[in-house]
């Protein structure tokens, strides 16, 4: 740990200062924060105590309750009359053994569903960009080969995807695909490399071809998270990409309904699966499961309605002991953003279904941190 401790006309020292702040606890790892190098650049100047707070994730969910305890634990010590905090955050990659990482990109998060029409790529494309909001590099890579959606969602329809020369570490150039973006979020489909309407008629081999051009061909650049809007159900797309990546895992969208949320369950056990296969080479945690569509809020009374049932997801969550990260409300601007390739997230900020999205953002975010400190490589064998 890289700290100064600058003492002016003063006895207090940097010692008492860490262990006030060895009491602090990190809610998900549940360490005390010296013991995780989150304290950084303690900094004392006449009884005026600075240091940052280097958390795992600039969308933790966590990070008010962290502040407060921290500045109350540093207040706390004789002689410090002034607290000053920098919050700060750097994400964990998650390594692993098997498949190959992609340059610049700390975690791939697998965005799935068992079936169509819950509207995965919407939940996808509205959490990438609650997390960009959060301060965290995001990109979205659409796997629905045969039905991509993120393009009109994110309102790059009309984009025509270009290429850039990337310089590699032992000093050739080479030509990637430079990848659409808004928002400041990069973004790759193979909606941008046919014809509006026309339709994707390939067999497995080729879809796993495709795949792997958007893994190792686009100049992604530095992420933290890239997000994969997965096609529907448990077919070639799934083993293709946890066997070509690392994933960090993947969350599970579902609506409230049970034959919808029985049908999620397979999609999870589809990665478990994938485990059990490869002996235990590849490993993809499920991060929890999204429940879209949970209700129907009224424009005229504000009053939710169930249209689709209720708890179907969060009861699939708990059976099978995996986080519940969120149920996210129906409404009109929703679908007429999505539409209109303004998400709600962004056009609609201060609405419920924002709010909801970025809370499950943070959850989610929480969730990779959470495995990237766990994870322990298994050795190929």
């Amino acid at each position: 740990m890289e700290n100064e401790s600058l003492n002016s006309s003063t006895s207090l020292s940097q010692e008492p200062i860490l262990d006030a702040l060895r009491t602090v606890i990190d809610p998900d790892l549940h360490k005390d924060l010296v013991s995780l190098n989150m304290i950084k650049n303690v900094q004392i100047h006449d009884g005026h105590v600075m240091f940052t707070v280097e958390l795992t994730t600039p969308a933790c969910p966590m990070k008010e309750k962290i502040e407060t305890e921290c500045r109350h634990a540093v207040a706390s010590v004789p002689g410090v009359r002034e607290v000053s905090i920098e919050m700060t955050a750097n994400v964990i990659a998650r390594r692993a053994v098997g498949g190959k990482v992609i340059p610049g990109v700390k975690n791939v998060i697998a965005i799935a569903s068992g079936k169509g029409g819950v509207g995965k790529s919407t939940v996808t494309v509205n959490l990438a960009l609650a997390l960009a909001q959060s301060g965290a590099r995001v990109g979205i890579m659409d796997a629905d080969i045969y039905g991509p959606s993120v393009p009109m969602l994110m309102g790059l329809d009309d984009e025509e995807v270009g290429t850039t020369a990337v310089r590699l570490p032992d000093g050739n150039v080479i030509k990637r695909i430079a990848p659409p973006e808004r928002f400041g979020v990069p973004c790759v489909s193979m909606g941008f490399f046919v014809p509006h309407g026309q339709p994707v008629v390939w067999r497995g081999p080729m879809l796993g071809k495709a795949l792997k051009q958007f893994l190792e061909e686009v100049n992604w650049g530095e992420l933290d998270y890239l997000l994969v809007d997965m096609p529907p159900g448990t077919g070639d797309v799934t083993m293709s990409l946890a066997e070509l990546i690392p994933l960090s895992g993947a969350v599970i969208v579902t609506t409230p309904q049970d034959v919808a949320a029985s049908i999620a369950v397979k999609a999870m056990r589809a990665f478990q699966s994938i485990e059990q296969q490869t002996q235990g080479r590849v490993r993809v945690p499920i991060l929890g499961f999204v429940e879209n569509m949970a209700y129907f809020i009224a424009p005229d009374t504000g009053n939710q309605y169930y249209i689709f049932g209720r708890g179907g997801g969060q009861e699939a969550a708990e059976e099978l002991k995996v986080p519940f990260l969120g149920r996210v409300p129906l409404d009109i601007p929703t679908r007429q953003g999505s539409d209109e390739g303004e998400p709600v997230v962004m056009a609609y900020p201060d609405s419920e279904q924002a709010k909801t999205f970025r809370e499950i953002a943070g959850k989610l975010a929480q969730q990779v941190s959470i495995h990237a400190r766990q994870y322990r490589p298994l050795a190929v064998v």
